[in-house]
């Protein structure tokens, strides 16, 4: 009998321990919609959007210039070629000069585009397909600071040119009116020079700054100095360069002086043989 028992209470515990396990292997479902299982799904990652350089470039104003240096066929064909793709990207030619072939030197042509930032990769694309690139060199200059502080200046001096027109029309005395008409020029003149220097560099930004240098073939173009050394010697090829032009001046104008020098030594005799027969005289 006492075994009996015994099985009994070993089986009953059994069971006990069953069911506490198999509890605390789940986990209910509540209002909240937590799963069962003890397993807590994975928060939804968030959905982000652009790409890493949007995140750098946001809310920046930069300047953006830039040389581009070709060899084509034909310099002056590729010159316009070059005006009508900068055209169509929305953009301007400031300055364009063409020198056609003569028998002394190679066609080539220069040009200084202003292409909107936002179409400048694309158009620069569409540019070196007129030729061989030679070199292309592009430098970024980020004024968002000098943006900033022009918008703030010209916002408080708009502010301060209200009031004072508000105090012009509430003028009791001349003397108040001389005063303040006065103050008033001042910062309209300050706002309206604020607001043009506003509008330059609204350009800058808006438009980057590109010099098209197009070239014929068998014309070496020289690339920019991109090194201390390099711009020594950019320097110095420079300075013999002037120094050459300097010295083919004065090759040039020598004859030019030994002709001036023979006709100053005769209107000088001339002059001394009147001056002798006036003293014998």
């Amino acid at each position: 009998m006492r075994r009996t028992w015994g099985v009994i209470a070993v089986l009953m515990t059994a069971a006990l321990l069953a069911g506490c396990t198999a509890n605390s292997g789940s986990v209910g479902t509540d209002s909240s919609g937590s799963v069962s299982g003890g397993v807590v799904p994975d928060e939804a990652a968030p959905d982000v959007t652009g790409t890493t350089s949007d995140l750098y470039t946001a809310n920046r104003d930069v300047i953006t210039t830039g040389s581009l240096s070709i060899t084509a066929t034909d310099p002056v064909k590729a010159s316009e070629s070059a005006v009508t793709i900068t055209e169509q990207a929305g953009g301007r030619v400031d300055s364009r000069s063409e020198n056609p072939a003569t028998d002394i030197q190679p066609a080539s042509a220069n040009l200084t585009l202003r292409i909107p930032s936002d179409e400048l990769d694309r158009t620069l694309i569409e540019l070196k397909k007129l030729g061989r690139l030679n070199f292309v060199s592009l430098t970024a200059q980020d004024v968002t600071q000098q943006s900033q502080d022009l918008d703030a200046r010209i916002t408080a001096l708009t502010t301060s040119v209200d009031r004072l027109l508000a105090l012009m029309a509430s003028a009791t005395s001349t003397t108040d009116l001389i005063s303040i008409e006065s103050a008033l020029s001042s910062r309209q003149s300050e706002l309206e020079s604020l607001q043009s220097q506003r509008d330059f560099l609204a350009d800058q930004i808006d438009y980057s700054t590109v010099q098209l240098e197009l070239v014929a073939e068998g014309t070496v173009a020289a690339g920019g100095p991109d090194t201390f050394w390099t711009g020594i010697i950019a320097g110095w090829t420079a300075l013999v360069a002037a120094l050459g032009g300097l010295l083919i001046g004065l090759g040039m104008a020598i004859p030019w002086l030994g002709v001036l020098a023979i006709f100053g030594a005769i209107v000088l005799l001339i002059v001394r043989l009147f001056a002798r027969r006036r003293k014998a005289a």
